[in-house]
């Protein structure tokens, strides 16, 4: 499972959150933040004096999906926000270890996936970074753990 944060403009929240319905994705957890970004706020005239207003209101939406809808949400959540314009928003993709649902106690785990060096392996743990568009992967074997080598041996 995956974590999708997006921060984008109020004014575009109801754009998304109709896209992300439309599109099946109806639940969602909605804050109302503060923040800047690459702009360093703006600047305002008031009463005839110019004001720096650096932390602009933003709207931040969290929804956790399967690995498999992230990129539609990403999509889906981009083509409503952009306007070409500063300020239009960032996108952030994490991993999710477990959710419960606390009424009933119902539990979803991570799913295995992967292996190392092709091999599968029963209970392996996937780590996903992006690095400026460009996604890389890592798992790691806990099921065959290597000793730490000491002193250099």
């Amino acid at each position: 499972m995956k974590m999708i944060k997006a921060i984008i403009k109020p004014e575009r929240f109801e754009y998304v959150k109709k896209a992300l319905e439309e599109n099946g994705f109806a639940g969602m957890t909605v804050t109302e933040v503060q923040g800047r970004g690459d702009q360093k706020g703006i600047t305002l005239e008031y009463r005839g004096g110019h004001i720096t207003v650096d932390l602009l209101p933003k709207i931040q939406i969290e929804i956790v999906v399967d690995y498999d809808m992230v990129e539609r949400v990403i999509t889906t959540i981009s083509e409503a926000c952009r306007t070409g314009k500063v300020g239009d928003g960032r996108i952030f993709v994490m991993p999710v270890e477990r959710a419960i649902r606390i009424r009933t106690g119902e539990t979803l785990e991570e799913k295995a996936v992967g292996g190392t060096f092709g091999i599968p392996t029963p209970n392996p743990v996937e780590f996903t970074t992006s690095v400026e568009d460009e996604e890389m992967m890592v798992w790691l074997d806990l099921a065959n753990p290597q000793p730490a080598k000491k002193n250099g041996v």
